[in-house]
């Protein structure tokens, strides 16, 4: 299946000069959504996964259909002050600025072997941090995946010491 006849490109959203990538075609066709899950999840079956992370918001669409083809609980990291427990934070920066992502202190042990998924990998400051954020815990990461990589913008760059994979590229 063409996964890519599925990603529509709106041109100067949210911004003039930027060529967003929307999923929601995909979303939309169950054939697709089911091939996508299968396709990040076939690599992952003989690794003993535990639990997959999935960032805020859309990370969480493909991150909970992981997880249950995995058989492995699920793990959201949020935008600061979203989560209601105690949790540990993490800053990165922006184009212009800095964000903040969070997740709860209690969501992982050092035995478990984690996926860390999001829709997009752009400039990598997301998916960095929530390395890092992972690493706090003493998580064990095992692979971060993607639906869709943005090559321009070398995200993989800030995540070069992990596996990733990325099933489109732009």
């Amino acid at each position: 299946m063409k996964l890519e006849k599925y990603i529509r490109t709106v041109h100067d959203f949210p911004k003039k000069g930027i060529s967003y990538k929307d999923i929601t075609p995909l979303l939309q066709n169950a054939d697709a959504t089911k091939e996508v899950v299968k396709k990040l999840a076939e690599p992952l079956k003989n690794q003993h996964i535990t639990k997959v992370v999935g960032i805020e918001s859309r990370g969480f669409l493909f991150g909970m259909l992981l997880a249950s083809e995995l058989n492995a609980g699920f793990i959201p990291i949020r935008k600061l002050g979203k989560l209601p427990f105690d949790v540990e934070s993490q800053s990165y920066d922006l184009e212009y600025g800095t964000d903040q992502i969070e997740i709860h202190r209690d969501a992982l042990n050092v035995n478990d072997r984690l996926v860390i998924h999001d829709d997009v990998l752009a400039t990598g400051g997301t998916a960095q941090a929530a390395c890092k954020l992972i690493n706090k815990l003493g998580g064990n990461i095992i692979e971060l995946n993607f639906l869709i990589e943005l090559n321009d913008l070398k995200g993989k760059e800030k995540i070069i010491e992990y596996p990733y994979r990325s099933l489109l590229n732009y």
